[in-house]
């Protein structure tokens, strides 16, 4: 049996689900999972490896109306995958009712010159019997070479996309190491881990518009077994900064303990790690604030 090798791209809107459908196809947690919108903001590369294929999943940020530089860099991540890759796949959270966003998202990917797969994701949200309209009313509104409903939370129906994935995918060998899982620098995948505990716990009162930089990452040695890190929490207005300290310091530190205890489980040694909270106002229109957070330019 030939080898095959190839670049599967998965965009949609946001909260289509396409971040948990990435750590469920590659088994590990590669990307940063909350309930809020544009919780991605950078293109994360993951390598799977089968018995006849090595696939590289793209998760790419969702697709929405771009109001800041920021957002402008996180739609452009994910548009510029369309031509790039070898199987494209549509993440569409079924859900949602179908609204103008869909339809552009619909529109970008009719003239793209990879088989698309339209991955209908959370049917084990909905009923079965309201599973079937869906797929009809899709059926007409493009030309998909696969149209699979999957359950990215459950894995239901996953593996058969991976097989269908795979069925795709021209011959060839593969481009990474057997041990190979991510393009992610650690400093960006740290700053992550964070910020995925900061709209945890902060829920609805912080929204997008805060930031974590890593402002120092000292890995660790045989001498001194411990990673520090020091970060800075960034927000946009003062009155967001109380929220996030909390009364005494009792949020930041919570924020902080969990973010601890994911990134030694993910690094493999302890973490010593220290959080600063900072107003910048129109960081998301600052360039070197965006290239600290992982949004400068990315190539496959």
């Amino acid at each position: 049996m030939a080898n095959k090798f190839g670049f599967v791209s998965l965009i949609g809107r946001p909260n289509a689900g396409k971040s948990t459908l990435l750590n469920r196809l590659v088994g590990t947690k590669l990307a940063i999972v909350s309930d809020k919108p544009q919780t991605t903001r950078t293109r994360i590369l993951g390598v799977k490896n089968y018995p006849d294929a090595q696939v590289v999943y793209l998760d790419t940020p969702g697709i929405h109306r771009p109001l800041h530089r920021m957002n402008v860099r996180m739609v452009d991540a994910a548009v510029d995958t369309i031509r790039e890759v070898d199987v494209l796949g549509l993440v569409l959270d079924v859900t949602e009712a179908p609204g103008k966003g869909d339809q552009f998202v619909v529109d970008l990917i009719k003239h793209a010159p990879s088989p698309v797969f339209l991955i209908l994701n959370k049917i084990d949200l909905i009923k079965k019997t309201r599973l079937l309209p869906i797929l009809e009313r899709h059926a007409k509104e493009a030309n998909y070479a696969e149209i699979i409903p999957v359950s990215a939370a459950t894995g239901d129906n996953v593996e058969r996309l991976e097989r269908l994935i795979i069925d795709r995918l021209p011959e060839g060998e593969p481009r990474y190491p057997q041990d190979y899982l991510t393009d992610q620098p650690e400093r960006v995948f740290a700053s992550e881990i964070v910020r995925e505990k900061l709209l945890q716990f902060t829920h609805n009162e912080i929204p997008f518009s805060s930031a974590v930089v890593i402002d120092r990452f000292e890995e660790a040695t045989p001498s001194q077994p411990i990673l520090r890190l020091y970060c800075t929490i960034v927000v946009d207005r003062e009155s967001q900064k109380p929220i996030i300290i909390g009364k005494g310091g009792d949020m930041v530190k919570r924020i902080g303990t969990a973010a601890r205890e994911d990134l030694e489980r993910f690094f493999g040694t302890r973490v010593y790690l220290d959080l600063q909270v900072k107003v910048k106002t129109e960081w998301r229109e600052d360039e070197h604030v965006l290239n600290d957070i992982g949004l400068g330019p990315q190539k496959l």
